[in-house]
């Protein structure tokens, strides 16, 4: 049996482009910005950091995955500089959950106020049956 793409439309609303695709049990999700469902995107980057994994959680729960079932994540920020900041919105966010694999990079820019872009891989499967058991 051929087992094909599920393409799931993107939790914020209509956009040109589905929000993730699942494959073989695998979350292909789309790039993650920090706009808000209104289009505001905030000052600060720690802010922005935010809001990108608060879309990032909901685009993987709308695939059918969770913050903890990330196999790996990409992260594209405009300055390096800000590095030091941005890691720690990150950990805050995933407080209590196992850290996945993670590149970081900067870019060259992005599109109006935006410094970040998440791009993340995640498995199929509730946070309850992905826990890691001590």
């Amino acid at each position: 049996m051929t087992e094909s793409r599920e393409l799931v439309a993107h939790p914020h609303g209509p956009r040109p482009y589905a929000g993730a695709a699942v494959f073989g049990g695998v979350i292909w999700a789309c790039g993650q910005v920090p706009a808000r469902r209104d289009g505001s995107v905030p000052e600060e980057i720690d802010e922005q950091v935010r809001v990108a994994l608060d879309n990032l959680e909901d685009t993987l729960r709308a695939a059918g995955g969770s913050l903890r079932t990330l196999l790996k994540l990409t992260v594209f920020l405009a300055d390096l500089g800000e590095f030091d900041v941005y890691h720690q919105a990150y950990l805050d966010r995933f407080a209590g959950i196992d850290l996945p694999p993670r590149t970081t990079v900067q870019v060259a820019g992005f599109r109006g106020t935006k410094r970040i872009e998440i791009d993340a891989v995640a498995a199929v499967g509730s946070e309850e049956t992905n826990r890691h058991e001590d």
